[in-house]
């Protein structure tokens, strides 16, 4: 380039950053008016102070006031919607033990009742023995309906050996017993529900806009009492964000349900599907912009480096530049350290963390 004439020189440097972003609809843009800014999101509850997305997660991170719970999504054999982030069930639970010929399978292939008799906790306390708790001894598998309810300020009713009561109702399927949390500090967040693996549960979407609405957590709005000084998210028009890695899950969420919630579209690099984004140039980033915006997104979540994930930076100068452009929220993951927070928390309107408590404070400095 040095042998360029300085007038294609300027040219060149002001057309590399003139990036084409697509046009938000009307519907995205009031949308966007709509998603509160500067919230912490507890990523899987936490993954550092408890087991990942299990009952005493899901309430750590309620409890410390966390905006919203995030969970990955999947469906068993019997179609239950449960909170899993693995393929397996192998690093989470004690399936090796009770189903040893099952131990490589992914959840589809259980019925719910075989994962109520899985222990979902304990590899916590033998893994992470300085942070060991009583109660994580026994932690069960949990549905959506499960995390829902703890989010309106309850808990899990639980036998004499700490496992959480069901009983079958009257069309023969399992419900889980609640009760009112004794350690409940009245904050009511919202969900931050994933589409984990989307391709292994086709209609995943569509089961999900129907246990959303059959529990009024979608178009009939529930009323959840809410507390002054508390997070109110529950009881909000934005009770519920909707995130997902997959293209075509994205589609689909778009059509299931419209442009009545926000839709995150995750970003990672890699080459492990279509999905990933293959380099981490500015003129990648904007096509995976691009499908987000046409198909209904309003948020994009990519990850951030640092430790101790040590995730590809998408969060780079001119990709910041691409996501002002689009005028799309950005919700990075996952913030660990103060160090990624005094890096990124100015350029983000959410973040993932495993330590919402931490977030949270640095979101009050």
């Amino acid at each position: 380039m040095k042998h360029l004439p300085f007038v294609l020189i300027f040219l060149w440097s002001c057309s590399s950053n003139n990036y084409d972003v697509h046009p938000l609809s009307q519907s995205q843009e009031q949308l966007l008016t709509q998603i509160p800014q500067h919230i912490v999101i507890a990523h899987r509850g936490t993954t550092f102070f408890a087991p990942e997305e299990t009952e005493a997660a899901m309430i750590w991170a309620r409890n410390v006031g966390a905006h919203y719970l995030e969970f990955d999504l999947q469906r068993t054999k019997d179609f239950y919607l449960v909170a899993l982030h693995d393929d397996n069930l192998q690093r989470t639970s004690n399936v090796e033990e009770v189903f040893p010929h099952k131990k490589h399978l992914p959840v589809s292939q259980f019925k719910y009742a075989e994962l109520l008799q899985l222990n979902f906790g304990n590899w916590f306390n033998e893994l992470y023995p300085e942070r060991k708790n009583e109660s994580y001894e026994w932690q069960d598998i949990l549905t959506l309906e499960d995390i829902l309810q703890i989010a309106e300020g309850k808990c899990l009713a639980r036998d004499a050996n700490k496992r959480k009561i069901v009983h079958f109702n009257k069309n023969g399927r399992i419900e889980t017993i609640y009760k009112i949390d004794s350690s409940d500090q009245k904050h009511r967040p919202g969900l931050y529900i994933e589409t984990k693996k989307p391709e292994l549960f086709p209609g995943i979407e569509k089961d999900l806009k129907n246990e959303l609405t059959r529990l009024g957590w979608f178009n009939q709005r529930k009323i959840i009492e809410v507390f002054d000084g508390k997070i109110q998210i529950a009881n909000s028009s934005q009770r519920i964000i909707l995130q997902t890695f997959s293209k075509k899950s994205l589609t689909l969420l778009h059509q299931e349900f419209g442009n009545n919630i926000p839709l995150c579209f995750l970003l990672w690099q890699g080459n492990e599907c279509d999905d990933d984004l293959p380099d981490n140039q500015a003129e990648t980033f904007l096509k995976w912009v691009n499908f987000a915006i046409d198909n209904g997104a309003t948020i994009i979540g990519p990850s951030i480096d640092g430790a101790p994930n040590n995730y590809p930076n998408l969060l780079t100068e001119e990709n910041l530049k691409i996501i002002e452009k689009s005028k799309l929220h950005v919700h990075p993951y996952s913030f660990d350290t103060k160090e990624q927070l005094n890096n990124y928390y100015k350029y983000s309107q959410g973040v993932f963390s495993n330590k919402a408590n931490e977030a949270i404070v640095y979101k009050h400095q």
